[in-house]
C-alpha cells in the first residue's frame, strides 16, 4: 500500500510538473510563442527531491502548496474555454491525485514510527 500510494504522488507530481510546462509553452499559452505562467512550474521542483526520497515532512508541506494548483485549475476550468479549459481540469485532477496520495503517505509513515512513551 505504502508502495503504491509512494508511486501515485511521484508521478502526480512529475505530470503537474509537464502539464504546467506543456500547457504554457505550446499546448494553449497566454500568449501565441509561450507565456512567463510557465514559471508556475517551479514552485513544484522545490518539493520534488524529498517526494522522491520518500520525506514525510516534505509530503506533509507539499500537501499545502498543491491547493494552490487546485485553485488554479478549477479557476480556469471556469473561466477559459477550449483547450484551456480541458488542461485546467486535468491540472485539477492531478492535484488532487497527488494531495490524497501525500496525505495518505504521511498517514501510513507515521504509523510505521514507533510512538514515545508519554510520561
Amino acid at each position: 500500500m505504502q508502495k503504491a500510494v509512494y508511486l501515485g504522488a511521484c508521478v502526480s507530481l512529475l505530470a503537474l510538473i509537464f502539464l504546467c510546462l506543456a500547457w504554457e509553452l505550446w499546448l494553449a499559452p497566454l500568449r501565441p510563442g509561450g507565456s512567463w505562467l510557465a514559471l508556475k512550474a517551479l514552485p513544484l521542483l522545490l518539493p520534488l527531491r524529498g517526494i522522491l526520497h520518500g520525506r514525510r515532512y516534505t509530503y506533509q508541506w507539499a500537501s499545502m502548496l498543491i491547493l494552490g494548483y487546485f485553485s488554479e485549475g478549477v479557476m480556469r476550468s471556469f473561466a477559459d474555454v477550449g483547450v484551456s479549459a480541458t488542461l485546467a481540469l486535468i491540472e485539477t485532477a492531478l492535484a488532487l491525485v497527488f494531495f490524497a496520495n501525500a496525505v495518505f503517505y504521511a498517514r501510513l509513515t507515521r504509523l510505521s514510527q514507533p510512538r514515545a512513551a508519554s510520561s
